[in-house]
């Protein structure tokens, strides 16, 4: 399959330090854990990374410092055959994560210090505005600074690039933010984040969606765990149900799954509705597997997901 139109992802790369335990520990208590891996991470990257193994033509921009985790980033989009527009930064760190999987369920819980990530400003978009505006996908998140974001959504709309917005992890956004999304891809906590509205079943993330439509979204498309997906446009309202591969291993990644291969899809040509339907196959090969970027799936393992129906 050809690669489709560039795909360019603005983000975060953080080296992912994973802990496994039955439980977390209280405030001022130290436990024994299960494991501990080092890899790589930050949702932005995650994303790139998903979408360079569905053969996407991608490229990620970001600031990295200069030191041993930015090595491991470049080695990552290497291997994953992400295109790369770094600005260097000896003055910052390349950005960490402290993920916490409790080992019997699988669920998380995150912290990420973003570093040199977060001092990307609207001058280094200015700068990459010709990257951003020959795109035909672009995707940003909420990991960096939303004037960063902002000017990029900015540029790309200016550009005629489909617009997604991964609003996570979930802040209070400036409304002029929405107009310039051609896709907003909440879960469920970050659409009530935005919303003011709880999402546990699917007519409280219908309700949830109308309201970001009203704030001046294109397209809504909330994640929805083991529920699948939700896609929400002013015509039509489509649940899509979860593209089950096996048990789930760890949900660390699913969401930068979902919209690496969302991206990836609607980049090659896809209408929306497969695309999201796509999306939910490249998240749920992504859950078996143990870890974040080495989760993400080939081409042609979604591909033989979806041909078993």
């Amino acid at each position: 399959m050809a690669s489709g139109k560039p795909v360019v992802i603005l983000g975060v790369f953080v080296a992912d330090t994973a802990y496994r335990a039955d439980r977390q520990p209280r405030m001022g208590e130290t436990i024994l854990g299960n494991s501990f891996k080092l890899g790589p991470g930050g949702k932005g990257s995650n994303q790139a990374v998903a979408a360079g193994k569905l053969g996407a033509d991608v490229t990620f921009l970001t600031r990295l410092g200069v030191d041993a985790f930015a090595d491991m980033a470049k080695a990552t989009w290497a291997e994953a055959s992400v295109k790369s527009a770094v600005i260097e930064t000896p003055q910052s760190y390349t950005g960490a994560a402290y993920i916490f999987i409790e080992e019997t369920t699988g669920n998380n819980a995150i912290i990420v210090s973003p570093g040199a990530a977060m001092l990307i400003s609207p001058e280094d978009i200015e700068a990459n505005a010709g990257l951003i505006g020959g795109a035909g996908v672009f995707v940003t998140q909420l990991e960096l600074p939303i004037d960063a974001a902002l000017r990029a959504l900015e540029i790309a709309r200016g550009a005629g690039v489909t617009t997604i917005l991964n609003p996570a992890p979930a802040a209070k956004l400036p409304d002029r933010i929405y107009t310039l999304c051609d896709y907003v891809t909440p879960n469920e906590t970050e659409a009530e984040e935005l919303t003011g509205i709880k999402v546990s079943s699917i007519d409280e993330a219908r309700r949830a969606a109308d309201s970001l439509l009203k704030k001046g979204v294109g397209s809504v498309i909330i994640t929805l765990g083991e529920k699948g997906a939700l896609l929400h446009t002013a015509a039509r309202s489509d649940h899509v149900p979860v593209v089950s591969a096996g048990p789930a291993v760890e949900t660390t990644g699913a969401g930068d799954a979902f919209n690496g291969g969302l991206a990836a899809a609607l980049a090659k040509g896809v209408e929306p509705l497969q695309a999201v339907r796509f999306a939910c196959a490249v998240a749920g090969i992504s859950v078996t597997r143990p870890g974040t970027a080495p989760s993400m799936p080939t081409l042609q393992e979604v591909e033989a997901l979806l041909a078993e129906g």
